[in-house]
């Protein structure tokens, strides 16, 4: 029996899983040992996740997550998980983009994505990460990601590049004021998040030519700035996300316009992991 995390900031899926067959799922809130501390991550396994499992002796461990690819961060995890679960086995600890890239792609070689609040990408071989563009984060890269969207969506309402319906629609259906944004984003903390939180906006309005191209041009720039960067003429590109998932015809536009091969676009690596866990 193993037990596999794909964690992110808001949240933790646990699955619990025996011969390829989904035991048990438990959501707990989400664990990134960049901002929390080893005594609040042991706190939400200890309190969350061990009243809801049916049992804490396990063959193996495999946690995914954010702010899990520094050895000391990886430490963290590992004792505050070790410390509460009986493990048989191995404890592993890795980053998100390795789940994304397993989940992806299996134990085959391909060029893995991640386009969500932000965006990753790297080459994989079937079983770790080979080369990883760094992402910079919403202020520096972070290209395509629901974060950088919603940047480039309030400069251009702001600076009037959109047609003025579209402003006044904007902001009423956000009840939102130019000085409150600049507020959220310069004074408040987890500005990525409130960016991100705007990008639906995009996706009801991709009618818009100016939005479309916006999205597009967003997409393009992700491709161009991180993909292309990888052996992309002999590698299909496959992408996980909830912005690639919702955006899937502006990607596959973007795609076909940089002449980029298209894998699978999918929401959450989970099912992909559980079937590179059970060897399938």
């Amino acid at each position: 029996m193993i037990l596999i995390a794909d964690s992110g900031s808001t949240k933790t899926d646990w699955c619990v899983v025996e011969n390829g067959v989904l035991l048990q799922q438990i959501f707990t809130k989400g664990t990134n040992p960049f901002f929390q501390s080893e005594e609040e991550i042991s706190n939400e396994i200890e309190t969350a996740l061990l009243p809801q499992l049916k049992s804490n002796e396990l063959d193996a461990v495999y946690f995914y997550g954010a702010g899990c690819g520094f050895p000391d961060k990886i430490s963290m995890v590992h004792r505050a998980i070790t410390k509460h679960l009986k493990v048989q086995k191995e404890v592993e600890v890795s980053t998100d983009m390795l789940a994304a890239a397993r989940g992806l792609c299996g134990h085959t070689a391909g060029i893995a994505c991640i386009i969500g609040t932000g965006s990753n990408s790297c080459y994989y071989n079937g079983k770790d990460i080979v080369t990883n563009v760094s992402p910079l984060g919403f202020i520096l890269g972070d290209e395509g990601s629901g974060a950088c969207l919603g940047k480039l969506l309030v400069g251009d309402i702001l600076k009037n590049q959109m047609k003025p319906e579209l402003k006044a629609k904007f902001l009423s259906h956000f009840n939102l004021t130019p000085a409150e944004i600049i507020d959220r984003v310069y004074r408040k903390p987890f500005p990525n998040r409130f960016l991100a939180s705007l990008s639906p906006f995009l996706a009801q309005n991709l009618d818009e030519p100016s939005i479309h191209a916006l999205v597009l041009n967003s997409f393009k720039a992700f491709l161009k700035r991180n993909v292309m960067q990888y052996d992309y003429q002999h590698n299909k590109v496959h992408f996980i996300g909830s912005v690639a998932f919702y955006y899937k015809g502006v990607l596959e536009e973007a795609t076909k316009e940089m002449g980029i091969q298209l894998g699978t676009i999918i929401k959450s690596p989970m099912e992909g992991l559980i079937q590179y866990h059970s060897g399938e």
